[in-house]
């Protein structure tokens, strides 16, 4: 993490005040929650509409800060303490991130994407780190303050940085790439996450190619080639950039080939390479994400025969196909952290031609963010259904209703069942599953379904 005097800060971002008694104090990683103070921190205040940070300066200073900013706008800084008064904190921390990154020698792969991207940045890290110090971006450190609390928390003797680039509008992941100038980029997929914001998928596409705009000259882009929206503006690019394409077609640079399903993930292949890659991760979309990594990887010379020890240790993020079991034995796929309706087919998809289980049981809950066709979506996904392969459908949200209404015309009305209130759909849910069964549980983060995982492993 970022280590430097307060002369050497003062020297990255602009300060308005006098500092010469505290220049030589030294600094060791940034902080923007009092609470969570570290010996060595440079504490970072916000100020809100609601609460405001510079009331606990001094007592992060007690806790053991070396020093913190203050916003100039904000009355009575201590100066006898060692604070930097500057414009802004929110801009002051994204400048500091930004000169930090000047000064490190790191690679640095950036990933965006509708659908995917954090489990990309999971296979990603795992596979460089078979040959690299690798740090990434923790949690859902992925926007205009995660990102710059990321890269000042990069290590001077980090190889390569793999950092989740996320947003809700356009300019953002501009921003976010000018900010970490990667080196290689990583787009998984064009989804329908945002549409409120944005309004198309083709608005959709184009801030997500934002991402090219900090790629270094001649760096790597990493696209997926089924999607057409990316590859006609990939294709009228003007940039000096390599392009290297991954999917699902044999049009792609690289795709799979030889797929056996496993019992908790996949085995492939590709053309490229002789290994028999095995991922202990589920659901064909994740052989797509893990074929994202494995370009990456290799432009970074490690070799196929080292990436099945990546993806053996892959950690992926919580709730993202994780499989647990349930009190009754049941097999839960919680991947309840976020939905769009690509994700969910996807994940459908899966469970629907998974062996060994008698009964198939959906839990679906709202995805957000859809814009004017949202009722639209939800419905599709249930009358897209097949009744052969999916047994049980639960709904809980106002949103999901329609995937519920959609699904009765696919299963029928006894085999569909819609829900408000968590509790009540858990009592139901329970007198349904057993040893044999298998429980998907997904909506958008916002409605935390993974409530619903907990109660079935609960006694």
């Amino acid at each position: 993490m970022i280590k430097r005097t307060l002369k050497q800060i003062s020297d990255m971002i602009p300060v308005e005040n006098e500092i010469t008694s505290f220049a030589d104090i030294e600094i060791t990683g940034v902080s923007i929650d009092s609470r969570k103070i570290e010996s060595g921190n440079l504490f970072i205040p916000f100020k809100g509409e609601n609460s405001d940070g510079h009331k606990y300066v001094e007592d992060s200073l007690k806790k053991g800060a070396s020093a913190a900013l203050w916003q100039s706008d904000v009355p009575n800084p201590p100066t006898h303490l060692p604070i930097l008064i500057v414009d802004n904190c929110l801009g002051a921390l994204q400048e500091l991130a930004r000169e930090y990154r000047k000064q490190l020698q790191v690679k640095v792969v950036g990933i965006t994407g509708s659908n995917g991207k954090t489990t990309t940045k999971d296979m990603t890290a795992s596979l460089l780190s078979t040959a690299y110090k690798v740090q990434k971006t923790e949690g859902n450190y992925n926007n205009h303050i995660g990102l710059p609390l990321t890269v000042l928390g990069l290590d001077e003797d980090t190889d390569i940085a793999v950092l989740e680039m996320g947003m809700s509008g356009r300019g953002e992941i501009e921003f976010l790439t000018k900010l970490a100038s990667p080196d290689a980029v990583v787009i998984t997929n064009i989804g329908e996450s945002h549409l409120l914001d944005l309004g198309s998928r083709e608005g959709i596409a184009e801030a997500k190619l934002e991402i090219l705009q900090g790629l270094k000259d001649g760096g790597l882009a990493v696209l997926h080639g089924d999607e057409p929206l990316l590859m006609e503006r990939i294709n009228k690019y003007k940039g000096n950039v390599r392009v290297q394409t991954f999917g699902r077609s044999d049009t792609n640079n690289f795709f799979p080939i030889d797929i056996i399903q496993l019992e908790q993930g996949n085995m492939f292949k590709i053309k490229e390479s002789d290994e028999n890659f095995e991922l202990p991760v589920l659901g064909t979309h994740n052989i797509l994400n893990a074929i994202a990594a494995i370009i990456i990887a290799h432009y970074f010379d490690v070799p196929f025969n080292k990436m099945n020890e990546g993806l053996a240790n892959v950690k992926l993020t919580n709730m993202r196909m994780e499989l647990v079991e349930g009190f009754h034995g049941e097999k839960i796929i919680n991947d309840a952290y976020n939905a769009s309706p690509t994700s969910m087919m996807a994940a459908i998809e899966l469970v629907s031609n998974l062996k060994g289980y008698k009964k198939i049981i959906l839990v679906l809950g709202d995805m957000l963010e859809l814009g004017p066709q949202e009722e639209q979506y939800h419905q599709q996904i249930g009358e897209g259904l097949n009744p052969e392969k999916i047994d049980y459908v639960f709904t809980y949200g106002k949103l999901a209703e329609h995937i519920a209404e959609g699904a009765r015309s696919a299963l029928g009305k006894n085999r569909v069942f819609s829900f408000m209130e968590k509790s009540e759909l858990i009592k139901v849910l329970e007198q349904h599953v057993n040893n044999d069964s298998l429980v998907l549980v997904k909506a958008s983060r916002g409605m935390r379904l993974e409530e619903i995982v907990t109660a079935l492993q609960k006694k």
